[in-house]
């Protein structure tokens, strides 16, 4: 198979697994995706990161040289790449797949790397820790269920930032696990576990492929960031 036949099967299964795979199937097919898994990111044009960033350093009151950091679905830990860049500096990562860990204990710049699929296992966290937890892409349908929330609050410290990014996929399940997400959150705000910051809306969050849009070209799907701060 050709290195182009392999990113394009890839960019299919990112979009499509959460309809058609079971957890333990999508933890074995990111194992295998780990090695390629940032260039294909690259192709497909995914700046969900990016746009979860910018939000969250707009935001951010503090010190982020000291700033804990939780980055739960780390992958291959392409967030923490970029949060150096922003004067963050220390780093938990928490994924589902070895091979994604292994990848990110490359990037040197973890503390400390834990295995657990979330919505199945606990959240490996200590409570109350935290200045910034944050989850990029996980939070959709087949991947961490809407309950895996709560577990981001609580990692929280108090006044700690929980940041959240998702894209706006296309069918009815997605739509389903958005409005129960956003029903969930607001629950919790009302239940005065933390208050919002803000929600953006970003344009361009991936390149979805023609055979999971169901066009005849690929075309660029929206996103949500979700901004919360944790009560005192």
């Amino acid at each position: 198979m050709s290195d182009s036949s392999s990113t394009e099967d890839n960019e299919t299964f990112f979009l499509q697994s959460c309809q058609s795979l079971q957890s333990k199937q999508t933890v074995q097919l990111y194992d295998n995706w780990a090695e390629t898994y940032e260039q294909d990111l690259a192709t497909m044009k995914y700046r969900a990161p990016n746009g979860a960033l910018d939000f969250l350093n707009t935001n951010f009151s503090g010190s982020r040289e000291d700033a804990q950091v939780l980055d739960v679905a780390c992958g291959s830990g392409l967030l923490a790449k970029l949060m150096v860049a922003l004067g963050f500096r220390f780093f938990v990562g928490v994924d589902g797949s070895k091979g994604m860990l292994e990848q990110a204990a490359k990037t040197g710049l973890y503390q400390d790397l834990r295995l657990a699929l979330l919505g199945t296992e606990p959240l490996p966290a200590q409570p109350g820790l935290f200045d910034v937890v944050i989850i990029v892409g996980a939070l959709d349908f087949g991947f961490a269920p809407v309950s895996v929330v709560r577990e981001l609050c609580h990692a929280a410290k108090p006044g700690g930032y929980v940041c959240m990014a998702r894209g706006d996929h296309t069918g009815l399940a997605a739509s389903r696990y958005k409005k129960d997400l956003e029903n969930e959150l607001h629950l919790m705000e009302n239940e005065g576990l933390w208050s919002p910051v803000g929600i953006k809306l970003m344009g361009w969050y991936m390149k979805e492929p023609p055979e999971v849009c169901e066009r005849d070209e690929s075309q660029y799907i929206s996103g949500t960031v979700y901004l919360y701060k944790k009560a005192s």
